[in-house]
């Protein structure tokens, strides 16, 4: 049964990776994501349900457009792929437990964040506003009230962290050293990942982001790079491997 609910679970991750791109490049820019439906972006021609079938209808068709023959990105299958191997990974860490249900939340966020924040430099509050409700509903049914209430401490001391971090590089550099978006982000990293851990994948996150905004700088007129996509990459990063700073730190105090 494992390898069934494997398979289910990368087959689930797929679809919903071909959804939040369109989600992730749809919301920032004010439009809906359900209207218009899909179609191609070279030739606008409405996409037939045989061609949104992920990877699959990408290698039937060679990578072209059924339409217009346009080249379509190697990034929308790669990028379904590693979705879908990310829910893989949750189910088989996680088994069907509540923990898979916030892995999951957090995950999908995560995702749709990288595309948002890359392309267009914003993170939707849609976004966040959705995780902090979907993250509260599973705390509230599956660990009680009290359990709700602890995770927004942590958010909470995550928020006012990353909050003081941003003053202090405004003050640094005489300019907006960060994004709003980046802030508030930080909130559900607490609610997820507890304060200790998600003040690591801040740091984390800049080692990571190092060698890719030096590429990326230098591609970039106003030099300005998105910090988001860095920092849930990190977060899912410590996430997925278990590290739990809280209970590094209590080691060593003891």
């Amino acid at each position: 049964m494992v390898v069934y609910y494997s398979c289910v679970m990368f087959l689930f991750g797929l679809c919903f990776g071909s959804f939040y791109n369109v989600v992730g490049y749809r919301l920032p820019r004010n439009m809906s994501i359900v209207s218009p439906a899909s179609h191609c972006t070279s030739c606008n021609h409405k996409l037939n349900i045989k061609d949104l079938f992920p990877i699959f209808s990408y290698i039937l068709l060679r990578g072209k457009c059924r339409y217009c023959k346009a080249k379509v990105g190697l990034f929308y299958p790669i990028f379904e792929i590693i979705t879908g191997l990310l829910f893989l990974f949750c189910y088989l860490k996680y088994g069907f437990t509540l923990e898979l249900w916030i892995a999951l939340i957090f995950i999908s966020a995560s995702l749709i964040i990288i595309i948002s924040d890359y392309q267009t430099m914003i993170i939707p509050d849609e976004v966040l506003l959705a995780t902090i409700l979907l993250l509260s509903i599973v705390y509230g049914f599956g660990f009680g009230l009290s359990k709700v209430g602890v995770v927004y401490f942590h958010g909470l001391v995550s928020f006012i962290f990353m909050y003081a971090l941003k003053l202090l590089g405004d003050f640094l550099f005489k300019k907006e050293s960060m994004g709003g978006g980046d802030i508030k982000l930080m909130f559900v990293f607490g609610m997820v990942l507890g304060w200790p851990t998600a003040i690591l994948s801040v740091f984390l996150s800049s080692f990571i982001a190092l060698p890719a905004s030096l590429v990326l700088i230098n591609s970039n007129e106003n030099h300005e790079i998105p910090f988001g996509p860095f920092l849930v990459i990190a977060a899912m990063l410590l996430l997925l491997t278990g590290f739990d700073m809280h209970s590094l730190l209590s080691l060593m105090v003891q």
